[in-house]
């Protein structure tokens, strides 16, 4: 798999699985922008470590959340065709129902769910012009096995599924394909909050009895990023370790 010449979008691509996401492709030959909502020492900091690539690397700040922002972005790219977009920015904010206060409801549906629809929304105008493309979306197991806690989680994630299968239906024919990546558990910050007797408890859950790696994750990306994935669409490849 290789991405020469290819102009590649991560959401979310500084920190995490979207930090490692964006260098397998720079890796691989691509220019990747990666955005990112606030955290600019995280982001010059990817620039910093990926030096050897420093003139396929773009960085743009934006809350995926904002249409209008989400728009403004693609008026602005450093490049005019887009070939692959991942839509990897995400949040949690655990509670449980009776306790999750609104704003937390609201925050994690905008930014995992309605952010994935901003993007797609504006990608799909640019890969329907140029009749090609590549959406990966990353969801989670907690799509369908609600963990108690992460109502607000499980629906953005399980949105983002029906979203993409609906999605990958209505542009098909313009060779541009939908698929979601659904990553277990991966050792990242986005869980590093986790109690450790938690973190035991889910470990015995897995058949693999271990977590997870960004870089396991950030393969099966690209594999459904490249043309060799060219008939796969509508699909969601899990990367749980058998969850």
């Amino acid at each position: 798999m290789q991405f020469n010449d290819q102009n590649i979008i991560v959401t979310g691509g500084t920190r995490g699985i979207g930090k490692a996401i964006a260098k397998n492709f720079l890796e691989l030959g691509a220019t990747v922008l990666v955005t990112y909502s606030g955290n600019k020492a995280a982001a010059l900091e990817f620039i910093a470590e990926n030096d050897e690539y420093k003139d396929r690397i773009f960085i743009d700040c934006f809350n995926v959340a904002d249409a209008s922002a989400c728009e403004d972005f693609f008026t602005r790219l450093p490049f005019e065709k887009v070939h692959v977009l991942v839509n990897n920015a995400g949040i949690r904010k655990d509670n449980i129902v009776a306790m999750m206060p609104n704003e937390d409801w609201q925050q994690v549906l905008d930014i995992n769910l309605t952010g994935t629809f901003n993007m797609c929304k504006a990608a799909v105008m640019k890969m329907s012009r140029q009749r090609y493309g590549r959406i990966i979306n990353i969801t989670s197991p907690c799509s369908h096995f609600g963990f108690a806690g992460q109502a607000n989680y499980a629906a953005s994630k399980a949105g983002q599924i029906g979203l993409s299968r609906s999605l990958s239906k209505e542009v098909a024919k313009r060779k541009i394909t939908v698929n979601c990546v659904s990553p277990g558990f991966i050792g990242t910050d986005l869980i590093s909050d986790l109690p450790e007797k938690l973190v035991d408890e889910y470990k015995q859950q897995i058949p693999m009895k271990r977590f997870g790696t960004v870089n396991e994750v950030a393969n099966c990306v690209s594999f459904l990023a490249s043309e060799q994935a060219s008939y796969v669409t509508g699909t969601v490849l899990e990367v749980s370790g058998g969850l």
